[in-house]
């Protein structure tokens, strides 16, 4: 680039800066006065959230909700789904597999937690090939005495 050139460039670019930096500090100050707000009392943060649609409770009120609700869930005249499954154990299976399998029958919640009960009672080695018909009613005791030795 020639000498003249540049210095064309400069005075731009000085023009430039000159002009943003005159907006900036002389331009109006709005957003300052806008920032100014009321603090609610807890009553009218409350209406303001209901009439919203929300609902507010004290931690008191919530907890007890939660202890009513709890009975509700348990009714004793409701039905209960019971699976029922044929469990076919061959040689070469792990406890591993059989968790598995029996998790995605819906006879038990966790494979692993079964896993885990299986190595701490220490029967994991004594797996007995066979069919076993179980269903999800049965405890962990009871399916780990059906099926290991």
């Amino acid at each position: 680039m020639k000498a003249e050139k540049m210095r064309s460039l400069a005075a731009g670019l000085i023009i430039a800066a000159s002009l943003c930096g005159a907006v900036y500090y002389l331009g109006s100050n709005e957003t300052a006065s806008k920032t100014v707000t009321e603090k609610m009392t807890e009553d009218e943060m409350k209406s303001s959230l209901a009439s919203k649609g929300y609902v507010v409770h004290t931690e008191e009120e919530w907890n007890k909700q939660l202890a009513a609700a709890k009975p509700a869930e348990q009714k004793p005249n409701e039905e209960k789904i019971v699976y029922r499954t044929m469990l076919t154990v061959t040689l070469g299976m792990t406890s591993i597999d059989v968790g598995k399998a029996l998790e995605k029958a819906h006879i038990i919640k966790s494979a692993k937690d079964f896993f885990n009960e299986v190595e701490k009672r220490g029967v994991s080695t004594k797996l007995r090939p066979g069919t076993y018909d179980l269903e999800s009613g049965m405890t962990t005791d009871e399916i780990i005495k059906a099926i290991f030795k």
